[in-house]
Order: structure tokens, then sequence, then C-alpha cells
């Protein structure tokens, strides 16, 4: 060890990740891929500076321990109950289809029954952290697309718990000694399936008569709170793990304890932070234990794995989608989400290393492929749209002639003289409702598939739809329409519109909206009929009627 102390060495690691962190955002990389890449840095295969040591290793098991409990905690069963077949078809379609050609694939490659088997499950789970971030920064976390890959990760989340909990139970089994004898291996797993049910019934009564009450009591002080569910995800966890099972698991049923609950949001926004800074440690970790001349000798093989992954993961979900009626845009944005290996891939080796199942090849390689899938998936997701439309030819055959599981949120067709509005947030519907208020007929569309259910409830006419989808606007009658007011605020939703448009030959005029000055000035360059600016509209209304003296 090089340096003098552990406070030292973690000043180091932190510093350079640190600067690792920023390069990777310079080149719009998720962390996981910056944290990893550190640790191979800073491990023995480069600068020697990190080993395993215990407070490391202690570190990385809080944030996998946390990770759990974010996960647990944010456990949202609706989603499946609302999207219903489609989440689950895709989730357990996804699951099933990679893993079996991911096995046959390692198979193939002369890797053990084993080996091939944690290989072909790895590939399987797709990173909820890396999704739900990239459709949050691009604003499509509540459209369709977004809803449904949201909906399919809960149900990988499910199965990868379920799959660490088969895996504890055969890990158990075989340490103690009893796998040559198939009857005491079914008996073995049977008593650890045993100590599941007892510890799931005890968590479901202290869900239903302890936790509401204490957790009522404990909101008063908001740190102690947090304090407390951080202590409930570590308690349960190790008790987890005592009672034959893994950490994660005992994390993450303290998180689904806690799920119910009405504080739920408050933990998990508190304990996000702590979480990422916690899990970093295991990528760290993961990285500094990987052998760059191993990993360099199975590049062949994670290639190959890699581009499976890329390309088999979304046509499986595009395939599945088509088939139940969905778009063939909405199955390939859902589609690109699982074009990635996860977090779970790599703790799930992680754990078969610790049980003896795995050697660190087989860990390097699942490694090595979540580097590469991650990289390149995360600029996938990044420009889906510009792919898309350089492959939507392609793509008819993973739609039906009529894809009405899109047009059953359809309330009527655009027609008649008036106005269509796309995007009804606060600003869109408030624009519409005067246009209505005035004798304007206006047609709302939204991509969120719950904002245009309101508004057919509400009795207004309405479709579900894309301002970004060129066979969408095509779609439209707009032969009557006055005009076509964009209230989404991103440039890129705006010119893309107005391009479909004028591809349509639309003859009205057109409103665009930006968010910002440069946009506007964009925007104001092209050949809309119109520019408005929320924030600056109102504010030079505001500004006018405090100098005419208006009030009371």
């Amino acid at each position: 060890m090089i340096f003098e102390n552990i406070f030292q060495e973690l000043a180091v690691i932190l510093a350079v990740v640190t600067v690792v962190g920023a390069l990777a955002m310079v080149l719009r990389q998720p962390l996981i891929v910056a944290f990893i890449a550190a640790g191979i840095l800073l491990g023995p295969s480069a600068l020697g500076w990190v080993s395993a040591t215990e407070p490391i290793e202690l570190l990385a098991e809080m944030g996998i321990a946390l990770l759990l409990f974010v996960v647990g905690l944010k456990l949202d069963l609706q989603i499946i109950r609302t999207l219903g077949p489609v989440a689950l078809a895709t989730g357990l379609g996804q699951v099933i289809f990679t893993s079996v050609i991911g096995f046959l694939i390692a198979i193939a490659l002369g890797m053990s029954t084993v080996g091939a088997l944690y290989v072909g499950v790895a590939l399987t789970f797709s990173s909820t952290i890396i999704i739900v971030k990239l459709l949050s920064d691009k604003k499509e976390i509540d459209a369709l697309h977004g809803r449904i890959a949201v909906g399919f990760l809960i149900v990988q989340d499910i199965v990868v718990v379920l799959v660490m909990i088969g895996l504890t139970a055969l890990g158990v089994s075989t340490e103690a000694g009893v796998d040559s004898e198939t009857s005491a291996l079914v008996l073995g797993i049977a008593l650890v399936v045993l100590k599941g049910v007892v510890m799931l019934v005890a968590v479901a009564l202290l869900m239903s008569y302890v936790i509401p009450v204490l957790s009522r009591h404990l909101a008063r002080s908001t740190e102690l709170l947090v304090l407390f569910a951080i202590t409930w995800a570590v308690t349960l966890a190790e008790l987890g793990s005592l009672m034959g099972f893994s950490k994660e698991v005992g994390a993450f049923l303290a998180g689904i304890s806690l799920a119910s609950t009405p504080f739920r949001e408050v933990i998990g926004a508190r304990l996000v932070s702590l979480r990422d800074f916690l899990l970093l440690f295991f990528f760290i970790e993961l990285g500094s234990g990987l052998e760059m001349a191993t990993m360099g000798a199975q590049l062949g093989a994670a290639a190959l794995f890699s581009a499976f992954v890329l390309i088999g993961n979304p046509l499986i979900v595009m395939i599945i989608m088509g088939a139940m009626g969905y778009r063939k845009r909405t199955g390939f944005l859902a589609g690109l989400t699982v074009a990635q290996i996860s977090e779970f891939s790599l703790i799930l080796a992680a754990l078969g290393l610790s049980l003896g199942h795995l050697n660190s090849d087989t860990v390097g390689l699942i490694a090595l492929v979540g580097l590469i899938t991650i990289s390149v998936s995360t600029y996938m997701i990044l420009y889906s749209h510009q792919l898309y439309e350089i492959i939507a030819p392609l793509l008819s055959i993973f739609e039906r002639h009529h894809p009405y599981r899109e047009t059953a949120y359809d309330n009527e067709d655009a027609g008649g003289e008036g106005v269509v509005v796309f995007g009804m947030g606060r600003y869109g519907c408030g624009i519409a409702d005067e246009l209505r208020q005035r004798g304007f007929s206006v047609l709302s569309i939204d991509i969120d598939p719950e904002v245009v259910r309101q508004q057919s409830i509400a009795g207004w006419p309405s479709r579900f739809g894309d301002a970004e989808d060129p066979e969408f606007i095509a779609s439209l009658a707009l032969s009557k329409v006055k005009w076509v007011v964009c209230t989404a605020r991103e440039r890129d939703i705006n010119m893309s519109l107005l391009k479909s448009l004028r591809k349509e030959s639309y003859k009205g005029k057109v409103a665009l909206t930006a968010g910002n000055r440069h946009d506007a000035r964009v925007l104001e360059d092209t050949d809309a009929d119109l520019v408005l600016r929320p924030f600056a509209d109102a504010a030079l209304k505001a500004v006018d009627w405090l100098l005419a003296g208006k009030g009371k």
C-alpha cells in the first residue's frame, strides 16, 4: 500500500474519480462507465494505487444495499397494473429471449454450463438508473414509450431479485456439500425458501401494524426519518444474509416495506445522492479487480455479446410491442432503452464470484460487455429520434396495419376550422382553454397517454401523438386548420414539427415556443408565423401592468 492511511487513499480515489467523471460528462457518458474506468486506472492493471481493502469493500456493500433499497422503495406496481400486458409481455419476453440466446452463444464459445447461464442471465437486465436519468433529461419519462420502459424495468428488477434469491439458495446448498445428492439439494433449497416465507410474513406484518405508525412519528424530523430508513435497510440486509439470502435481497425487501408509506418520495430523494456516492466504491472495486490483459483476450467474445445486446434486445421489444398493437416508433424508442446491461448484471457477476460459481475471467467478460453496451446505448438513446428517422422505412414489419393500442387514446380527429395544440402542460392547457372560451375548436395532442385520457374525460377533442413523429403529422387532417401551436420549449421538437408540416404542404399558420433567447432567435429565422416566449412574454405583460398602475 503506497498510502499512509485509508483517509489518504480515499482522498486520492475521489480526486481521480472526479476528473474521470468530468471527462465522461463531456463525452455524455453515464458515471457508471467513469467509475469502472477509474477503478481500472487506479487498480493493479494501471497505476496500482488501489487494491481491495476492507473499508472499500464495506462502502461498496453499503452502496449496493442502498441501491436495492431505493429500487424497492420506488417499486410502483401501479405502473404494471396500468400498462398491464405490455409491461409484463415485454419485460418477461425480453428476459426469456435474451437469457436463452445469450446462454446458447456462450455455450457455442466454449464456456461452461454454469458460466454460460450466468452470462445469459446477466445480459437480460437493463440499467434503471441510466434509462430513467436519460429519459428524464429528454423529458420523455411521461411519454408512452417512457412509461412502457419504466414498466418493464420494474419487471426486470423483480426478476433479478428472484434470480439472486435462487442463486443464493443454490450456493448455500452447494456450500453444505450436498450438491451430489439430489434429494439433499432439494431439501436445502426448500429450507431457504421456507426461511424466505418466514421473512416475507414478518415484513408484511411490520408493514401493516408497525411501520405506518412508526414512520408517521419519525416524520416529525426529516433527518430522523432518513436515518431510520438507512438503519432499516442495513438491518434487513444483514438479516437477509443471516437467513441464507444475500444482503441485496434483504435491502430490497426493506425498500418495499416503506414503499406504501406517504414518506417514500422524501426518503428516496434524500438517499439518492448517498446511494450514488457509496455505489461508486462498488464500481471502483470492480474496476480495480479487472485485469486488462484478461479483458483484452476476451475482446472478441465481448464484442459478440455486446452486438447481441445492442441489436437483439431492441428487436425483441419491437416484435412484442408491434404484435400487441403499438406503433413502430413507440416500439423502437422503448426498445432502445434495453440496449445495455446494468449495474445489476455486475452485481450478479460479483455474487457468482463470491459463491464460487464464476471465475474472474467471466466476471471480466461481463464487465467489459457492460462498458461497451452502456457507452454505446447512451448515444443511441440520446439520438433516438435521429436514428428513427434514418431507419424508419425498415421498421414497418414491426407494426400492425392498425396499431389499435395507440389509436385507442384518440377521442376525435382534427377537423373543421380550428387550432391544433401540441403539448398539454400548464401552458398548453391555458392556451387551449382560452381559445375554446373564444369560440375556437381545439384539438389537443400530447405524448402522455394519461393527459390525453383526462382531456377525453373532460369531453375535449384529443389525440395521443408526438410532435416529432412525421408519420403522426401526416395522419392529421390539416386542410381546414388555421393554427398549429407547439407549446414544447425544446428547439429540436419545434423544428421537427415545422419540417413535417411543410412536408405535408400545410397552408395554415404555425406558432412555435422558445425556452430562451437563443432558441427564439433560431426559430424566428424559420418561416414560422409566431414564436412564443412564455417567460419573456409573461414578464413583458407584467411590466406593462406595473407601469400602467393596474391593481385592485
